[in-house]
């Protein structure tokens, strides 16, 4: 550990990995848990995403339903090409990874799956769960339907969530991944700013009365990124939801649905590798404007930053390292 400055810490990636497992174990999370937790926030902060990384702990421990009863994640539903899941009031990130590896199985064996989880909260990073489909050769769709964070165009409170879209596409070299809300900001973000005093962009929220606001303590809703098109495409992600059985969710918005695909159901292997990665290649070869040095793939810079930060190790926030070292040791409700 390096302390660059009073209010920045250097953690090689070791270091970060231990403090998010040790501050998770004392949370009341068991190994496995911690562990599936800890590589999620560790691959979004290397990834360059700081307020999905190590912070993402606090809101973990400090989340509304994390002392609610909770019970072992088991299918409601099952096919050989689907699962319904209820999460059990199980943190999402462990039951999307549970949820994803499921997705993974039927799909490699059946050629496509689906698969839904409800009854869980704060997944994390969608492009995670894409990537790890990408990775198995599978094509993947992943949409959450969210805690309702968002304000349609014109209302002044909220009724939809940020509510992410993901896409993960084998290739022959690194995966393509998508991975986008459909609001204009991010509700971890605005946790993250909170913790940090850091005022909001312009234009992304409103608070209680229904005016613009910068203050992240006095935000009622988050606005919806262009306008209706993103507010029609928060909609889509919400009726996905329900596909996934968030009107059966304790809260009743919550719905993870997440799809995998082999692409020789359609093209041989090979020809759809190929052609992927040509197609990539040829947008990526587009003229560019003056004063433009490359045309960048979403993604891309998530893949760089990851290579860049293996070497370097990550930096946090001060207050957030403190905050993680003085989690208080607690215990989560035994399963029922």
């Amino acid at each position: 550990m390096q302390f660059v400055s009073d209010s920045r810490v250097r953690l090689t990636v070791a270091e970060a990995r231990a403090l998010a497992e040790q501050t998770l174990g004392r949370a009341g999370y068991d190994e496995d848990e911690a562990r599936i937790i800890s590589d999620h926030v560790i691959d979004a902060a290397l990834c360059g995403y700081e307020y999905s990384g190590l912070p993402k702990i606090l809101n973990v421990t400090e989340h509304r339903r994390v002392r609610e009863p909770r019970k072992r994640i088991l299918p409601v539903r099952e096919t050989p090409v689907s699962a319904l899941l209820d999460g059990g009031n199980n943190n999402g990130m462990v039951a999307m990874y549970r949820a994803t590896q499921i997705a993974i199985r039927k799909a490699s064996e059946h050629g496509f799956a689906v698969v839904g989880v409800n009854n869980t909260w704060m997944s994390g990073r969608s492009a995670h769960y894409a990537e790890m489909v990408a990775r198995a050769g599978l094509i993947c769709i992943h949409s959450v339907s969210t805690y309702r964070h968002v304000a349609p165009p014109g209302a002044a409170a909220a009724a939809t969530g940020t509510n992410p879209i993901a896409f993960g596409f084998p290739t022959e070299n690194e995966p393509f991944l998508i991975d986008m809300g459909a609001s204009a900001f991010m509700g971890t973000d605005l946790a993250f700013r909170v913790r940090r005093g850091e005022m909001l962009p312009e234009g992304v929220a409103i608070d209680a009365r229904g005016s613009p606001t910068r203050d992240p303590t006095q935000v009622s809703a988050i606005l919806p990124f262009g306008g209706h098109k993103g507010f029609a495409l928060a909609l889509a992600m919400q009726a996905l939801g329900v596909f996934a059985g968030s009107g059966t969710d304790v809260q009743k918005v919550y719905g993870y649905l997440i799809m995998a695909m082999k692409p020789d159901l359609l093209l041989p292997i090979e020809d759809y590798r190929r052609d992927m990665s040509a197609m990539l290649a040829g947008i990526k070869a587009a003229p560019r404007q003056p004063g433009v040095d490359e045309i960048r793939l979403p993604g891309e810079r998530s893949l760089r930053e990851r290579a860049k930060n293996l070497q370097e190790g990550l930096e946090i926030d001060r207050r957030i390292y403190d905050a993680l070292v003085n989690v208080p040791e607690g215990k989560l409700p035994d399963y029922s």
